[in-house]
């Protein structure tokens, strides 16, 4: 595993420990000799990632949509910094760079990158494997509508299993390192139907 992408949010939250859980994990990815691939951002949590991750000696590539740099958030001190047309542009070329992907606190944004890579690797766009760092709980309620999903037979096991969850962010890594690559087919019939 080269290169880990990480999605969070554009704000920093309305706890401080949210941030300090983005410096280390930043700090982590470095410290691992990874390049930390993200959206480009300077503010939020985005911020805080690249800032530690870099300040570590680590390696940061940014993706960020041409609208988003206009507005002057984009972080001007990275490794490297891909400027693209859309969202929907910035999505793919973080796929295509990245081994893992790991979603840390966020809002709306984090929520669609994290299950638009879910169902990429759902229907074999790719095989990598996907993370959630569930720091103090706060995905407890996501998580809990994901095994009712599951139970109301719209989400089957074998993907609901496929996400790598975890409170621990260098046993995070180290079961995303050890991943094997995963194929899952949803449209492929089974014993497990739902």
């Amino acid at each position: 595993m080269d290169a880990v992408c990480v999605y969070c949010g554009a704000s920093a939250g309305s706890d401080p420990f949210f941030a300090e859980v983005a410096r280390d994990f930043g700090r982590a990815v470095a410290r691992r000799g990874m390049r930390l691939v993200y959206g480009g951002g300077s503010v939020g949590l985005m911020g805080h990632v690249a800032n530690a991750a870099l300040e570590t000696g680590g390696q940061v590539t940014g993706v960020i949509p041409e609208r988003l740099w206009e507005k002057e958030v984009g972080h001007k001190g990275l490794t490297d910094m891909y400027v693209v047309p859309t969202m929907h542009a910035r999505k793919a070329r973080m796929v295509e760079l990245s081994d893992a992907f790991v979603a840390l606190p966020g809002g709306f944004g984090t929520l669609d990158e994290l299950f638009e890579v879910l169902t990429w690797q759902q229907i074999g766009y790719h095989s990598k494997p996907v993370g959630l760092l569930n720091a103090n709980g706060y995905y407890d309620a996501l998580l809990a509508f994901a095994r009712h999903a599951h139970e109301q037979g719209f989400v089957r096991a074998v993907h609901l299993e496929a996400l790598i969850v975890d409170t621990d962010i260098d046993r995070l890594l180290d079961r995303l390192a050890s991943a094997q690559p995963v194929h899952v087919d949803r449209w492929v019939k089974n014993s497990d139907a739902v």
